[in-house]
């Protein structure tokens, strides 16, 4: 098969069409034949040599989330078949005609959506479910600021939040990135590059602050959305973008009984995958297929031209996500 391997760590240009055996298929996994992959920044970092692979999972071909179509099933494989069209979180290896997936991290693609739209899901859905449903626990009425509101995560974020009931504020670098987050359903989006965000928040939010933060900044955002927090607020930490040391003023976390948590998806088993896997399927898939949740794709790039997509990434130009296509 043809696969998108990092020849060696470094820019974009290292990315390269090999070819490569056939993944296989072992009990509990199902076979794909991959129409469409999603691009992310972890899939960046792996190609800069900055974040290493779990065990197990493809050590240079990058990918964390495909679509396509079932055309083999594992022994112990009930629900799927062969042509069954699915999406589906992967820990690597997605950048490839073929990709072998447990099948509890497997989705139905709605039938309203295309590969291309299937494939930008799972990556950043399964995110933020686990870190702003699950670790979060944001709930029916309450607020969510989430930084990088134009970013494939930030734009679910926005959608997945408003559709169980809960008012969300965002940061975007640019106007246009303000404007179409407040379109998609954000009732405030705030410039970051020309408004402080967390004067802002205390203005909208008259003194109060949000209930939970979504952060995939870190570094010199982790002092302000301290302040930006309500009493009981929970901020909620996913990427650290700006660096991981920090100063924060610990009597706002006590006086304001504040949670600091955070997490990584990548590594964690397929038992936890695929629990999150049945949350979606319950909660949020339903809302795509009637197309209240929709999903943003800013560019599509042949897989071919991985690189190209790559370096769109790193510029932050993109709002929505980035796919491959097969």
């Amino acid at each position: 098969m043809k696969a998108i391997v990092i020849t060696h760590p470094g820019a974009p240009e290292v990315l390269k069409i090999e070819e490569r055996p056939m993944p296989t298929c072992s009990a509990d996994e199902v076979l794909v034949k991959v129409a469409a992959a999603g691009v992310n920044r972890p899939d960046v970092s792996q190609r800069k040599g900055h974040y290493p692979p779990p065990a197990g999972a493809s050590p240079d071909i990058p990918g964390l989330e495909i679509a396509g179509t079932i055309i083999e099933t594992g022994a112990t494989v009930t629900r799927w078949r062969v042509g069954d069209k699915i999406c589906a979180l992967v820990t690597g290896g997605g950048y490839a005609e073929y990709c072998s997936v447990p099948a509890g991290q497997c989705l139905p693609i709605p039938g309203n959506l295309s590969f291309v739209e299937a494939a930008s899901l799972p990556e950043t859905f399964f995110t933020v479910w686990s870190n702003v449903f699950d670790r979060g626990k944001l709930q029916r009425g309450e607020t969510l600021l989430v930084h990088g509101g134009s970013s494939g995560i930030g734009v679910a974020a926005i959608q997945m939040a408003k559709a169980m009931g809960a008012m969300v504020y965002v940061t975007a670098g640019t106007d246009e990135k303000c404007k179409f987050c407040e379109d998609l359903g954000a009732a405030k989006a705030i410039n970051y590059k020309t408004e402080d965000f967390a004067e802002v928040i205390k203005q909208i939010t008259n003194g109060k602050g949000v209930d939970v933060i979504l952060d995939m900044i870190g570094g010199d955002y982790t002092a302000p959305n301290i302040r930006s927090l309500a009493n009981d607020g929970r901020l909620v930490l996913i990427n650290m973008m700006m660096g991981k040391d920090v100063q924060v003023d610990l009597s706002q976390v006590m006086t304001k009984r504040l949670t600091i948590t955070g997490s990584t998806l990548r590594a964690r088993d397929t038992a936890f995958k695929a629990a999150i896997a049945q949350n979606l399927e319950k909660t949020i898939w339903p809302l795509l297929a009637s197309g209240k949740i929709k999903s943003i794709i800013n560019a599509v790039f042949p897989a071919e031209k991985a690189a190209a997509a790559h370096k769109l990434m790193e510029s932050s130009e993109h709002i929505g996500k980035i796919v491959l296509e097969f």
